[in-house]
């Protein structure tokens, strides 16, 4: 354990174990290649590497989420999401394909051709390996040292950064090609560099937090468009904490963040422009079967409290079923808010989770289809799980700490096995984590592991190679993390 310009920061090995722990978590399990949401981004990027091109006509037959063109009387499909995860997946697919030596060409499109459905799988993995996992394990340590940071304990810490990465439907989130996971961790990576930054004198001088703050905002609205009321709300958190330093100082920091973030957002400009001929147009214009989407802007209209009140506690979505010691963290925010020293990181948790939370409950299509738990609210999480570490803090007697650990243990279990199932469950199921993926899917040993889908194991097999590397990485942050707080308190 370590101090920096006053803060606590825990031990650099627990920092690297929680990564390798969360990486491997959202790489060992994987989603359905043929969802509509996954397949029509890899169906984006297949056709930019392989043809130069947006349209993805050859494949929209196997998708329901997709747009739809006219001009001169020619129509084309596109796929009917912000480009951000596509562009990401792209450079994964042109390697992928190069090491392989094989494209979309050489397959039948259709739905029930299983080499097809390899081939998509294979590109999947790799594209979340290399993009969501690898967001959701950063900001997972950045989230411990942010923990650790404003509560000097590196088991809060380490409680918050468990409780965002595993303890919740995050996890699930990182196993697909969907936005929701991504544009929750680069708005953590903006909030932890603009607090890192604005820490002292010394990290006030350095160039690198605006450029991180920046380069996280611009690219989150790359991926989802609503990332920007959440990012507006983060920069003015950056300019209230940054208020008191010099003039000189403050315009460079400025100058750098938002020309960081008009450089991250270009790519979202090019896209449309070499889409659709202009930088202004984007496929939610013309997406095909959801007439929801023309109500208000986009499927936003205002928030209804019915839907807030599913999207938190109703046995279909509600976010209390699937990451239950979340309700921990809102404790803790509110202790965040409450204490002078951590109010305006409070605050800004606050915000940013009602931000999300408001444009959910106004949202046409809010439970978000095929769905465990509230998807659209994903970006929420990280903020109700900052709260975690302060939470943790507060404990005082163990009988307190093992309950909050037990909670947070069933947590991860739970999140566990809908990792290692589906993420996806079907629009009517009243209670789905149970009904299927505990029930349905996970007592019959349906499990999607790299083992099972690629090196021909038995399903159990490969979810006890998970255990047998992960619950060692786990106690060895445990054991360490207590180590440090011991010698922190004496």
């Amino acid at each position: 354990m370590t101090k920096q310009d006053g803060i606590v920061r825990g031990p650099h090995g627990v920092a690297l174990l929680l990564f390798a722990l969360v990486w491997l978590s959202c790489v060992w399990f994987g989603s359905f290649e043929l969802n509509p949401n996954n397949a029509t981004r890899l169906f984006g990027a297949l056709s930019l590497v392989e043809r130069g091109e947006a349209t993805i006509d050859r494949y929209q037959t196997l998708t329901i989420d997709k747009a739809q063109f006219t001009h001169e009387s020619v129509t084309h499909y596109y796929m009917d999401k912000a480009p951000g995860v596509t562009l990401m997946a792209a450079p994964v697919v042109w390697a992928t394909n190069w090491v392989t030596g094989g494209n979309s060409y050489d397959q039948v499109i259709d739905i029930t051709n299983p080499k097809l459905a390899d081939f998509l799988r294979l590109r999947l993995a790799l594209a979340v390996a290399f993009g969501a996992a690898l967001l959701t394990a950063f900001a997972a340590v950045l989230l411990f040292d942010l923990g650790t940071g404003i509560t000097g304990s590196p088991a809060a810490g380490l409680f918050a950064a468990l409780g965002y990465a595993l303890g919740s439907v995050v996890w699930g989130w990182s196993t697909t090609l969907f936005g929701h996971a991504p544009v929750a961790a680069l708005l953590l990576i903006a909030t932890w560099a603009i607090w890192r930054g604005t820490s002292g004198d010394r990290e006030i001088a350095r160039w690198r937090y605006p450029l991180m703050a920046g380069g996280a905002l611009g690219w989150a609205v790359a991926i989802e468009f609503p990332s920007a009321l959440g990012g507006i709300a983060i920069g003015l958190w950056a300019l209230w904490r940054s208020r008191e330093a010099a003039w000189p100082v403050r315009r460079r920091l400025y100058l750098i963040a938002v020309g960081t973030a008009l450089v991250a957002v270009l790519p979202l400009a090019a896209y449309n422009q070499f889409a659709f001929g202009t930088p202004f147009m984007t496929g939610y214009q013309g997406v095909v079967g959801f007439g929801g989407m023309n109500e208000g802007l986009f499927g936003l209209t205002y928030p209804k409290p019915y839907v807030l009140w599913e999207i938190l506690f109703g046995t279909r979505r509600g976010l209390l079923w699937v990451a239950p010691v979340l309700m921990l963290g809102a404790l803790g925010v509110s202790r965040m808010i409450r204490a002078p020293a951590t109010r305006d990181l409070g605050v800004l948790a606050l915000s940013v989770i009602l931000i999300v939370l408001a444009v959910n409950a106004s949202y046409a299509y809010w439970d978000g289809g095929a769905s465990v738990g509230p998807r659209h609210s994903v970006p929420a999480i990280p903020f109700l799980a900052l709260g975690l570490a302060p939470f943790w803090a507060s404990l005082r007697g163990m009988g307190a700490k093992v309950a909050a650990a037990a909670l947070l243990g069933a947590s991860m279990l739970l999140n566990l096995v809908v990792a290692a199932t589906d993420i996806f469950a079907p629009e009517t199921m009243v209670t789905p984590v149970w009904t299927r993926n505990f029930v349905g899917l996970f007592a019959h040993a349906k499990l999607n592991t790299l083992p099972n889908l690629y090196w021909g194991w038995q399903p159990w097999w490969g979810f006890a190679l998970y255990l047998d590397i992960a619950l060692p990485l786990l106690g060895l942050m445990l054991w360490w993390t207590r180590r440090a707080d011991r010698a922190r308190s004496e």
